[in-house]
Formats: C-alpha cells, structure tokens, sequence
C-alpha cells in the first residue's frame, strides 16, 4: 500500500512590522539618527526569512538559520498542547506566538512569535491531530 504524499497546509515567516510595529519604527527612526537602525533592521530581517514554521497534514515543523541551520519537528499524533498568545497589539495586526509541546517532553517543542494568523494555524493542527 502506497502512503499518500504529505501535503502543506500552512506556511509562512514571521511577520516583522505587523509582530513589533512600534520597534518597527524605533528602527527606521535610527536610520535617520545613526544609521544603527538599517543593521538592526537587516539582522531581524535576516532571523525573519530564516525562520519558517510549516504546518503539513503529518506533522508541525519549525526551520531556522541562513547559513546553519536546526529543525524541530513534531507529528501531529503526539501533540498534546497548542498556545496561542498574543499582545493586543499582535491581535489588532493578526499575527501572535505559537507553541506546541508533547506529552513526551516537559515544556514547549516549538515555539516561534509573529506568526501570521495564529488561531487558523492551531485550527489546521488541532485538525489533523484529531482535536
């Protein structure tokens, strides 16, 4: 019996204006004083397009780094919890923090902030786990 391919529901980086909009501007405003604000905004940058979390029909997967890199990865049948938090700032934008943990492990597995519509990624899980 051949297994289905896995199939992505949900991908994305975080979101950096939307996530922390007022150190956002606290950047740009550096640019302008000292320049400082343009390398601070290219290294968060830069952790932004390195981190990707990837919701499949199998599994939760988080990847970060550029140039090295680490994945943490989590099957849906072994989820026992998903948080969700967000500041009310981060609600009125529609990003927040997602974390998932396990039964197996003591504390969150994964958890990564400014994740973009974090109630439709705990939706598509709690889904697919069963929940």
């Amino acid at each position: 019996m051949a297994h289905e391919p896995e199939q992505t529901h949900y991908e994305a980086h975080p979101a950096m204006f939307r996530s922390r909009p007022i150190e956002f501007v606290l950047c740009v405003l550096l640019i302008a004083a000292f320049g400082l604000g343009l390398l601070l905004l290219l290294i968060w940058w830069l952790d932004c397009l390195g981190t990707t979390l990837t919701v499949t029909d199998r599994r939760v997967i988080l990847r970060r780094g550029l140039l090295s890199k680490s994945t943490n990865e989590v099957w849906h049948t072994d989820i026992s919890n998903v948080q969700v938090t967000q500041s009310f700032v981060q609600r009125l934008t529609g990003v927040g923090s997602i974390g998932v943990s396990t039964a197996a492990q003591e504390g969150i597995e994964i958890q990564v902030a400014g994740i973009p519509d974090p109630d439709a990624v705990r939706q598509i899980i709690n889904t697919h786990r069963g929940g």
